[in-house]
C-alpha cells in the first residue's frame, strides 16, 4: 500500500468482502485483514509490516475517488470535491504513502447498485483489464481465486489517468470515443 515489495496485493470489494477475507486468514502464504474503515494511516501500517507471497484487505486506496466519482454523478457532490479528491490521491500515490493494489476482486458485482457498477466494472477496468477481476461465486474459494489470478498490463501512470475521471461519464466508460 504505500511501499513496493513482492507481495501481490489483492482488495477485496463488496458486502461479502470480510468473509471473503476471512477465508483465508491463517494461509502460509498469505496475510490477511478487514481494513475497510481503518483510518489510512493504519491500513498503510498493516501493508508495511506484512511480508506475505499475498497481502488481502479490503481497503480502497482509491476510495475516496471512488466515493467522489459516484457522489458526483448521483448528485450527491460537487465536481470540485471529485478534482479534490484525484488531486489528493495523485499526491499520495507520486509520494509513494499509498500505492494501487495489483488486482481488485468485485464480490458480486451484479448486487452492486448501478454508478458503483460502472466504477468497478467500467472505469477501473478501462484503465487496466485483468487487474480487476468481477468474482461472482463468492461461496468459490478466495485461496483458488489468488493462485489463478491473470496476468496482464500493470496500472497506467496514476496522474493522466485519474484526472481523466474527470470526464468520465457512467453510461459511456469503455465506449469507443468516450473518455
Amino acid at each position: 500500500m504505500g511501499h513496493q515489495s513482492s507481495s501481490t496485493t489483492v482488495v477485496v470489494i463488496g458486502d461479502q468482502a470480510p468473509r471473503a477475507i476471512r477465508s483465508v486468514e491463517g494461509l502460509s502464504n498469505v496475510d490477511a485483514a478487514s481494513l475497510a474503515g481503518a483510518p489510512e494511516e493504519e491500513a498503510v501500517h498493516w501493508a508495511r509490516r506484512a511480508h506475505a507471497t499475498y497481502l488481502v484487505h479490503d481497503w480502497d486506496p482509491l476510495g475516496h475517488v471512488a466515493n467522489s466519482w459516484v457522489e458526483f454523478f448521483e448528485d450527491e457532490s460537487t465536481f470540485e470535491v471529485l478534482e479534490l479528491e484525484i488531486d489528493r490521491t495523485v499526491s499520495a500515490l507520486g509520494s509513494g504513502s499509498i500505492a494501487v493494489p495489483d488486482y481488485y476482486v468485485v464480490v458480486e458485482p451484479e448486487a452492486l447498485e448501478r454508478t458503483w457498477k460502472h466504477w468497478w466494472l467500467g472505469v477501473l477496468p478501462g484503465a487496466s483489464p485483468t487487474r480487476v477481476i468481477p468474482w461472482t461465486n463468492p461461496d468459490e474459494s478466495l485461496a483458488k481465486l489468488l493462485r489463478r489470478l491473470p496476468t496482464g498490463r500493470p496500472w497506467p501512470e496514476s496522474g493522466p489517468w485519474l484526472r481523466g475521471l474527470r470526464t468520465a461519464v457512467p453510461d459511456r466508460v469503455g465506449l469507443p470515443g468516450a473518455a
